[in-house]
């Protein structure tokens, strides 16, 4: 199957669109597991068992992962979130031509989605688009204040540089695999794209710790049911005013359910 059809099947399953960001800060890491080998592992596994029954995807930023030690963590993540029949989509926002992105696109052997960044053009979205299977979101209209310095620029065409992507997008979805990461802190653009590409899925970022508006990310994310809302902050890191113990771990899954609960009253 198709990484939207599987998708597709996990939302039904749990009932949920609940996307968790694992994005392990070193500096934000409770001390219960500072000391472990991997202690990146060992965050993500706890969230990972605290969340999973209401996860429909895990999004892990490929930041927080960029040394030696971070890519050891970042494999263990995947495979332990795998373990629990949770699809796992790369937060890496890659955007290259040629052979580097071809090798970008090798990570895909082992997630099963990616984000990344059109502003190459066709040629460099094409290594990620052949891999048919996988599930591919490209960057549209982000949820960062800042994202309108290019996004909402008007075109000689009439159309801002965010419709023109979704445009695009639309029309690189030629194996029914591609998506669009649309913040959920930007309502009104929300709406314009999913009247604008009615049939693709969204990735609706800025719902958590942002305070994105959640009825528009059920209203518009959504394509046939399909679609995420991601919460990364707001979830992973909910039980800081607690304990390090099981109660910070047991706040992360709260915070999950209160989410998957608050987007299900708008579905």
């Amino acid at each position: 199957m198709s990484f939207f059809e599987r998708l597709g099947e996990r939302i039904s399953t749990i009932d949920s669109v609940v996307s968790v960001g694992l994005d392990p800060d070193p500096e934000r890491l409770p001390e219960s597991v500072t000391d472990a080998d991997l202690p990146r592992w060992a965050f993500n596994r706890r969230i990972i068992d605290a969340t999973h029954e209401y996860a429909a995807c895990y999004k892990p930023n490929a930041a927080f992962y960029e040394d030696s030690d971070g890519w050891r963590a970042l494999r263990e993540t995947i495979a332990y979130a795998h373990g629990k029949d949770v699809p796992v989509l790369l937060d890496a926002k890659r955007g290259d031509i040629g052979n580097t992105a071809r090798q970008y696109a090798s990570v895909l052997d082992e997630v099963d989605a990616i984000t990344i960044n059109p502003y190459l053009g066709g040629d460099a979205v094409k290594p990620f688009l052949d891999r048919t299977e996988k599930g591919i979101f490209v960057l549209c209209r982000t949820s960062n204040a800042g994202g309108a310095d290019l996004q909402d620029l008007e075109l000689t065409s009439g159309e801002t540089v965010y419709e023109r992507v979704a445009t695009l997008a639309d029309a690189w979805n030629t194996n029914d695999n591609v998506g669009l990461v649309v913040g959920a802190t930007a309502p009104e653009e929300l709406e314009t794209i999913r009247e604008q590409v009615p049939e693709l899925p969204f990735l609706v970022p800025g719902v958590g710790a942002q305070g994105g508006d959640k009825e528009a990310a059920v209203d518009h994310g959504l394509a046939d049911g399909v679609g995420l809302v991601n919460s990364s902050r707001g979830i992973i890191f909910a039980g800081e005013d607690r304990a390090s113990g099981s109660d910070y771990f047991a706040a992360a899954g709260q915070s999950a359910k209160q989410l998957r609960d608050g987007l299900n009253r708008y579905r």
